[in-house]
């Protein structure tokens, strides 16, 4: 038993900043954003959206794409750092929103590796037989916890939502092949949101220590994309496509330098959306298959690395 993703589906608000935008507020440019990170565009979510708005609509985008409806989806996750609410979870909002009366809704928690945990956990209830549908949503409002003020880091993150729905599949070979997931505390002061519920009361703001987020990023997100590449039985070049977390064009240089990889394999849409945590990864994927990029029975390597420090990767065969 595994699971195949048998529909994606995203979202992104109407409202675009490009990198001009921010000439008026903060001493930065076009040049050096692009420079430095390969973004030039991020979506911000309206004043009256909330994450599992966002979330939602590319649910719903991932059934339709697979000729389902609401009622035949039994599990949703959702992974996201910027909830609706302290409780209950935003699955359980988007629950709501999407019309499912009868399934497992949570959420799960690790930032930017946030959609690699969730596609974990789903596809071990599937494969376990538990469940037979789950969708898998990242979705995230990081505009809501920048400081507009900030230009190490407002400049990097927007909004947007992405979802897989994953089906119970017999077979060798199909669907998620393998998945792993790993954290390291020491690391938590590197990457960070400067409030909380049971601290300061208040959501707080993005801090990141850019250097060595970016050194970390290169280690850990390559190692792990080549463990889980080699645990399904493949080598990095037997790969079709990468997909790593967009978070900066440069460390998906770095990676395809280190591991002598054609970078040409790399899914890159950095540049159209920013970063958008949990989100990049479905959002990368539903992109590649609009242009025609992934096709069925290509291998996918997935790889993501966020705060914590948590990372992980995963290997699809799609």
């Amino acid at each position: 038993m595994g699971s195949k993703v048998i529909g994606c589906g995203h979202y992104l608000p109407k409202h675009i900043i490009k990198n001009d935008d921010f000439d008026k507020s903060i001493e930065t440019s076009d040049e050096w954003i692009r420079q430095r990170t390969g973004i030039e565009q991020r979506f911000i979510a309206a004043k009256d959206e909330v994450t599992s708005d966002l979330g939602a609509k590319a649910a719903l985008e991932a059934i339709e794409k697979a000729g389902l409806e609401p009622k035949d989806i039994d599990l949703i996750i959702c992974a996201t750092s910027t909830p609706d609410t302290t409780f209950p979870a935003t699955a359980i909002h988007i629950q709501n929103k999407i019309g499912i009366k009868r399934a497992a809704a949570f959420d799960v928690q690790a930032v930017c590796s946030g959609f690699i945990y969730a596609l974990a956990v789903a596809d071990n209830f599937l494969r376990l037989g538990q469940h037979k549908r789950a969708l898998v949503i990242g979705a995230e409002t990081l505009s809501r916890i920048m400081n507009w003020k900030d230009r190490s880091t407002c400049v990097l993150f927007g909004d947007g939502a992405g979802a897989f729905l994953l089906e119970a599949r017999n077979g060798d070979n199909i669907g998620v092949l393998t998945t792993k997931i790993y954290s390291d505390g020491e690391s938590s002061e590197l990457l960070y949101v400067d409030g909380g519920v049971s601290s300061t009361g208040k959501s707080g703001y993005i801090k990141m220590n850019g250097r060595e987020v970016f050194r970390h990023a290169v280690e850990k997100m390559g190692k792990a994309l080549e463990e889980v590449t080699r645990n399904a039985g493949y080598k990095l070049n037997d790969l079709d496509w990468i997909v790593p977390h967009q978070a900066n064009k440069r460390i998906m240089i770095a990676i395809a330098d280190k591991y002598k990889l054609p970078f040409d394999r790399m899914i890159v849409d950095v540049d159209k959306h920013a970063n958008t945590s949990s989100a990049t990864i479905p959002l990368a994927i539903y992109g590649a298959l609009e242009e025609g990029k992934i096709k069925e029975g290509d291998l996918i390597g997935l790889t993501a690395l966020g705060a914590g420090l948590t990372w992980g990767g995963a290997v699809i065969r799609w």
